[in-house]
C-alpha cells in the first residue's frame, strides 16, 4: 500500500489503539472509548470513531494519560518496534517523589502509612 493510498484510510479508534498496543485487548480499547477514556483531538470518542494519520489521541490507561500523535494506520497488531514507529508519543515526563522512608527503628508502619505506601507503589500519589 502506497502512502498516499494510506493516508486517505481510515481506521477505527478501538483498533488503532490495540494495534499500536495501548492497550492489551480490543474489547479493553472498545470499553475505555465508550467509558470516555480515549479523546481524539480533545472530544470523547465511540469505539467505531475513525482516526486519521495526524490526529492526536489521549488515552488514559492504568491511572496514566497517554497523548499519542497517529503517524500511521494500523488494522492489524503487529510487533511492539513497528508499533512505536505507528505513533510520536507526546506525553509528558513525569518525575516521580522519591520513595518515603521510615527511620531505621521506627517499628512497623502504622495503618494509614501502609495506606499511603500502597497508593504510592501503584502511582495514585
Amino acid at each position: 500500500m502506497t502512502a498516499e493510498a494510506e493516508a486517505h484510510k481510515k481506521v477505527r479508534i478501538d483498533a488503532w489503539a490495540w494495534s499500536v498496543r495501548l492497550f492489551k485487548t480490543r474489547s479493553q480499547a472498545a470499553q475505555a472509548c465508550r467509558a470516555g477514556h480515549v479523546k481524539i483531538n480533545g472530544e470523547a470518542v465511540k469505539p467505531a470513531q475513525a482516526v486519521e494519520v495526524g490526529d492526536v489521541v489521549r488515552v488514559w490507561v492504568n491511572h496514566r494519560e497517554r497523548i499519542v500523535k497517529v503517524q500511521k494506520l494500523l488494522v492489524k497488531r503487529v510487533g511492539a518496534d513497528i508499533a512505536r514507529a505507528a505513533y510520536e508519543d507526546r506525553t509528558p515526563e513525569q518525575i516521580m517523589p522519591a520513595m518515603p522512608r521510615r527511620d531505621r527503628g521506627a517499628g512497623r508502619p502504622t495503618k494509614r502509612e501502609r495506606r499511603q505506601l500502597e497508593r504510592f507503589k501503584r502511582g495514585i500519589i
